[in-house]
C-alpha cells in the first residue's frame, strides 16, 4: 500500500490528525517522566536502612519526672538498659543519641583537614554508650566494633568532647576518600582550630541519616562511643527475636514503669512506622503519578477510538466505492491502521523531545535524574501498541460496511 494517498487524505483535513497526535506527544512526555519519578519514589521508599532486622527493632523516648543531679542520671539510664536486657526476647539494648529515618537527630559537619575552609560533608551523627553495630546488627565491611574500653560516659552539660574513635558508613568513607581504605584515617568534626579530630577504626555496609535524605547524603552517617547525660531523658533502641517485637515491646514498657520509683514519660516506636511516616508522601506521589498515567492513557486511547470513529463515518462512501473496485476488507483494515499509525508516530517523535525537555526542567528545577532512555523507548512501544488497538474497532467496522449500503443516497 501507498503511503502517498494517506498522507494526502491527512493533508486536506489537518485538524483532527494534528490534534491526535498532539495529544499523544504530551501524553508520552508526561507518562515517562511520571513513571520516572515513581520509580525514584518507589526505591527511595524501598532504601534499606542498614538494620538487619527493622521489623525487629523498636526504641523507647523515657523522660523521668524527678530532680536528680546528672550522676544519678547516669546511674538511671544505666539500670534502665539493663531492665531492657532482662526482658525476655530481647537480643539487644543501646543507649542512642537518634533513631535512622525516625525524622529528629543531629547532623554535624566533618572534614579531611581542619585548616579547610569549607567542609567535606555533612553527617548524621549517632551517639551510643553501647554497641549499635550489635544492636542495630549493622555490617562491619571494614576495620572493627569499638573495644569495651572505648566506650565513654559524658556530661554534656560540663563536657561535649566526643571520643578519638569513630565508625562511619560506606558511603560517607567512598565520599571522603574514594577508591581506598578509611581506616586509620582521621577524619575531623568542623573545621578551624577547635575542631575535633578522630581515627576511623571501623566502616559499615550502611546506615541511613536520622531524616532518610534522599540520594547517597541519606546514608552520610558516623557513630561514635560515648553515653551523654546530664539532660532528662533518654532513648533506647531494642532488638527482639524475630516475630517476638509486639509482646517485647509490652513487657519492656511494664518493665520500666515498675522499675521506676518516680512516674515517667514513655513513647515507644518501631523502625517500620518511622518507614511509614517518612515515605507517607512518597508513596502518595507514586499512587497519584500512577493514576494520572492510567487516566492519560485512557484519554488518548478515546481520543483516538472517537477520531477514528468519526473518519469512517465521513468516508463511508469512499470506503463503498474502493469496495466496489475490488477492495477487500483487509485492505480497508490496513489503510486505517496505518493511517493511525503514522499519525501516532508522529504523536510519538513529538514526545520524546517533549519528555527531554520536560525532564530538562525537572533536573535544573529540582535536582531530579535524568530520564534514561528505556523509558521513551518503553512509552514509544506503548503508544504505538495502543494506537494500533484503539483504531481496530472502527477500522473493522469500516471494512465491514458493504458497497451497497455505503454508496446509497440519503
Amino acid at each position: 500500500m501507498e503511503i502517498k494517498p494517506i498522507l494526502s487524505a491527512l493533508m486536506r483535513n489537518k485538524t483532527g490528525p494534528v490534534l491526535v497526535a498532539l495529544q499523544v506527544a504530551l501524553s508520552l512526555a508526561i507518562l515517562a517522566n511520571a513513571l520516572h519519578v515513581v520509580n525514584e519514589r518507589r526505591e527511595v521508599a524501598a532504601r534499606p536502612s542498614g538494620l538487619s532486622d527493622e521489623a525487629a527493632t523498636f526504641y523507647f523516648n523515657v523522660r523521668n519526672l524527678n530532680n536528680d543531679g546528672p550522676e544519678q542520671m547516669l546511674a538511671t539510664m544505666k539500670r534502665e538498659a539493663e531492665v531492657l536486657r532482662a526482658v525476655p526476647g530481647v537480643v539487644s539494648v543501646a543507649n542512642v543519641s537518634q533513631m535512622p529515618i525516625s525524622g529528629s537527630g543531629s547532623t554535624n559537619s566533618v572534614a579531611l583537614d581542619r585548616r579547610q575552609e569549607r567542609e567535606s560533608a555533612l553527617a548524621s551523627i549517632y551517639i551510643s554508650g553501647d554497641s549499635l553495630v550489635q544492636t542495630f546488627g549493622l555490617r562491619l565491611v571494614e576495620g572493627r566494633d569499638f573495644l569495651p574500653q572505648e566506650f565513654v560516659d559524658i556530661n554534656e552539660n560540663e563536657n561535649r568532647d566526643l571520643p578519638k574513635q569513630l565508625i562511619i558508613s560506606k558511603a560517607l568513607a567512598d565520599k571522603l576518600w574514594p577508591g581506598g581504605s578509611a581506616i586509620g584515617k582521621t577524619l575531623y568534626f568542623g573545621t578551624g582550630e577547635g575542631a575535633q579530630g578522630t581515627q576511623i577504626v571501623g566502616v559499615v555496609e550502611r546506615l541511613q541519616s536520622a531524616h532518610g535524605d534522599v540520594g547517597e547524603r541519606g546514608e552520610w552517617s558516623a557513630i561514635t562511643p560515648a553515653r551523654l547525660y546530664g539532660n532528662p531523658g533518654a532513648l533506647y533502641a531494642v532488638r527482639a527475636e524475630p516475630g517476638q517485637r509486639d509482646r517485647v515491646m509490652k513487657e519492656a514498657e511494664q518493665a520500666l514503669r515498675k522499675s521506676s520509683a518516680t512516674p515517667m514519660i514513655l513513647e515507644a516506636k518501631t523502625v517500620e512506622e518511622d518507614r511509614k511516616k517518612r515515605y507517607r508522601a512518597d508513596v502518595a506521589l507514586s499512587w497519584m503519578l500512577i493514576t494520572v498515567s492510567v487516566l492519560l492513557l485512557l484519554i488518548t486511547c478515546s481520543g483516538i477510538v472517537g477520531m477514528a470513529s468519526l473518519w469512517v463515518t465521513q468516508r463511508r462512501k469512499q470506503i463503498g466505492v474502493r469496495r466496489a473496485l475490488g477492495a477487500r476488507k483487509i485492505d480497508i483494515l490496513r489503510y486505517f491502521i496505518l493511517e493511525n499509525f503514522m499519525i501516532t508516530s508522529a504523536g510519538v517523535f513529538g514526545g520524546v523531545l517533549f519528555g527531554l525537555g520536560l525532564n530538562h526542567l525537572l533536573v535544573t528545577k529540582l535536582e531530579m535524574a535524568r530520564l534514561p532512555a528505556h523509558y521513551l523507548v518503553g512509552g514509544a512501544v506503548v503508544f504505538w501498541a495502543l494506537g494500533i488497538l484503539a483504531a481496530y474497532g472502527p477500522a473493522w467496522r469500516a471494512a465491514s460496511i458493504s458497497p451497497a449500503t455505503a454508496t446509497r443516497s440519503t
